[in-house]
């Protein structure tokens, strides 16, 4: 390697930013696992939202309270894989960071959802569009940006929707953008 005062050609910076993006993608694609996880958490709770609804539970909304086990386990997997990853790449960090602000938007969403009625699903659809098309751009996998184009357009249907089938359309986005190329992603070899 070159001291830091020598300037690297034109092959060896491609060289040195084609190695960061294959090792972002094993990395992203290592986690797989959390497009499988909160694709089928946030299924349930959408199917189970409906059902509750449609048997006139007073409170359907108590279902998203399985989120809150699905977090505590997903901050444990991000803190005990950080100790054995490989490699932190750029890449990596942009995803991570990408990933977390997706969070906290949610979260806030949920915290002052009474602001807009509740009406959380169409918005939050159309949110998770952005992360799963970045995730899609960075691990080259067009299965993840056309699941991102799926969330738009779901959110974009589920705005005129009547609020109690909402999460039908919710759960169908879910399929489609998560865990659909969850399974591919976790078939695909590196």
């Amino acid at each position: 390697m070159k001291p830091a005062s020598e300037n690297l050609t034109a092959r060896e910076s491609l060289d040195i930013i084609s190695a960061m993006i294959e090792e972002a993608k094993g990395n992203i694609q290592r986690n797989n696992f959390f497009f499988l996880l909160w694709g089928w958490v946030v299924v349930t709770a959408n199917l189970g939202m409906y059902i509750l609804n449609r048997l006139n539970f007073e409170h359907p909304y108590a279902i998203w309270m399985i989120t809150f086990p699905a977090w505590i386990y997903t901050i444990y997997k991000v803190v005990s894989r950080k100790k054995t990853e490989r490699k932190t790449t750029h890449f990596n960090r942009i995803s991570a960071w990408l990933w977390m602000s997706y969070g906290l938007t949610i979260f806030c969403l949920v915290f002052f959802g009474y602001k807009i009625n509740y009406q959380l699903n169409p918005v939050i659809l159309t949110i998770s569009a952005i992360p799963t098309i970045v995730s899609g751009v960075i691990l080259n996998f067009r299965p993840l940006i056309v699941g991102g184009v799926i969330f738009w357009i779901s959110g974009l249907i589920d705005f005129m929707m009547p609020m109690e089938t909402q999460p039908l359309v919710g759960a169908t986005a879910v399929v489609c953008g998560y865990l659909i190329p969850g399974y591919m992603l976790k078939n695909r070899k590196e």
